[in-house]
């Protein structure tokens, strides 16, 4: 009985310690890689035009609102460059769908999001990567361009 006691304050430790070894990188990719996957040519509508952070942009004619989306992968078998980029796309994909639900034409003012801290950048996207899986936020402005 003392024997299985042992084991399981072990088992008990081993558990409690596991979290203490998870990871949470916020790191950050380019943009223009992430557009030129392979996948992301081939999903992406151009029809629905993208305006990443203060990149420049005509004035709208219709403003739809602010909304954002959170988008998670895993990262089995994957770098983190490559898990991050399947949740930006995914991200990007979201917008791309709500912009077209509400007949917008563009997304603008796009910026990645990190427990509400905002990174507008007309170049790089911030994702976060963990020990087994990784996600991307991002918040855009829908509008219609003339």
């Amino acid at each position: 009985m003392h024997r299985t006691s042992l084991a399981a304050i072990a088992l008990a430790a081993l558990v409690a310690s596991a979290p203490a070894a998870a990871r949470n990188d916020r790191l950050q990719f380019p943009i223009a890689e992430a557009l030129n996957t392979t996948e992301a040519k081939q999903k992406i509508d151009p029809a629905i035009r993208l305006y990443w952070g203060p990149q420049k942009h005509a004035k709208p004619a219709q403003n739809f609102g602010t909304d954002k989306t959170n988008k998670k992968t895993n990262f089995f078998n994957k770098d983190d460059k490559t898990g991050c980029e399947w949740a930006f796309l995914s991200a990007v994909l979201q917008l791309q769908k709500r912009a077209r639900s509400l007949g917008a034409n563009a997304v603008v003012n796009i910026s990645s999001l990190w427990r509400d801290e905002v990174l507008a950048s007309e170049t790089e996207y911030e994702c976060a990567a963990g020990t087994f899986m990784g996600g991307v936020a991002l918040r855009g402005e829908f509008v219609k361009l003339p």
